[in-house]
């Protein structure tokens, strides 16, 4: 029988002014929010890779202020995937992946690559950018090397504490919804982003783990998660765990408001308690 997975609950980001006073306690100083966040919650992406590399320092301190429990997953940089749309990415890659995720040692999680809506499926362009992505700390340091001027720290390659990489990737436009995409993804153990939308209600697990990015749920009439919701997703997260799948669930809705008590919710449906609670 194969080990159980972990199941992982959490946000995107945890920077959001309208959570003081309702996640985050009335007074609560900006500084404590990160190991407020992480006490109750099992993971985070971190988005602001997303806009612009971070320092290995600010990895450092974040790694730095989570329980044992806790792991960041990344996010991508919009310079990979929407302005270079993962053609010729090389260097761009590089320097990012030198820029100091590698800091986060033991609480590193997957990388994130979302997708922009207009960015179609080209098969040859997929797989050239899948084969490129590390999946050892051996062959993350073997890129990371490549760095370039453009890197305006000193590269960090430091692996101690890392495990294996993983990668998940969010395809938002039509033409992936077609069963190559998934065979490729699955050859490359990419997980497919499972977002829970109308438009995208799939719940197909292409990797050997599971990444959701819950925007739903998938029904005309949903006004945010309620309490069928939350039970439906502990079975879904339950068969992936017993499978031997570690799954890593954010609520990143529109209902932004309510997404750590919905991450909060989950954890609780799935019998997974913490320190905090």
């Amino acid at each position: 029988m194969a080990k159980a997975g972990i199941v992982r609950t959490g946000t995107a980001g945890w920077v959001f002014a309208p959570w003081r006073g309702t996640f985050f306690p009335q007074g609560l100083v900006q500084k404590k929010e990160l190991a407020y966040a992480s006490s109750r919650l099992g993971s985070i992406e971190i988005n602001a890779t997303f806009r612009a590399n971070q320092k290995p320092e600010s990895f450092q301190k974040w790694a730095g202020e989570i329980p044992e429990h806790f792991v960041f997953s990344i996010k991508g940089p919009q310079l990979v995937t929407h302005i270079k749309r993962l053609r010729n990415c090389e260097s761009e890659l590089a320097n990012f992946l030198a820029s100091g995720p590698l800091a986060l040692g033991m609480k590193l999680g997957p990388f994130i690559w979302q997708l922009p809506p207009n960015l179609s499926f080209d098969a040859g362009v997929i797989e050239d950018f899948l084969a490129l992505l590390p999946r050892t700390p051996e062959q993350y340091v073997a890129l990371a090397s490549k760095a370039d001027g453009r890197l305006k720290t000193e590269p960090f390659l430091k692996t101690a504490g890392v495990g294996p990489i993983r990668h998940a990737m969010e395809l938002r436009h039509p033409s992936f919804d077609a069963p190559e995409v998934n065979a490729l993804l699955t050859r490359f153990n990419v997980a497919r982003v499972i977002a829970d939308t109308i438009q995208h209600p799939d719940r197909t697990s292409t990797a050997d783990f599971a990444y959701c990015r819950l925007q739903g749920p998938a029904r005309p009439d949903a006004q945010g998660y309620g309490e069928p919701d939350i039970a439906d997703w502990a079975e879904t997260c339950r068969n992936w765990a017993d499978e031997g799948k570690d799954v890593f669930a954010y609520f990143v809705h529109e209902d932004k408001l309510h997404a750590p008590a919905n991450a909060i919710a989950l954890r609780k449906a799935l019998g997974i308690n913490y320190p905090a609670d």
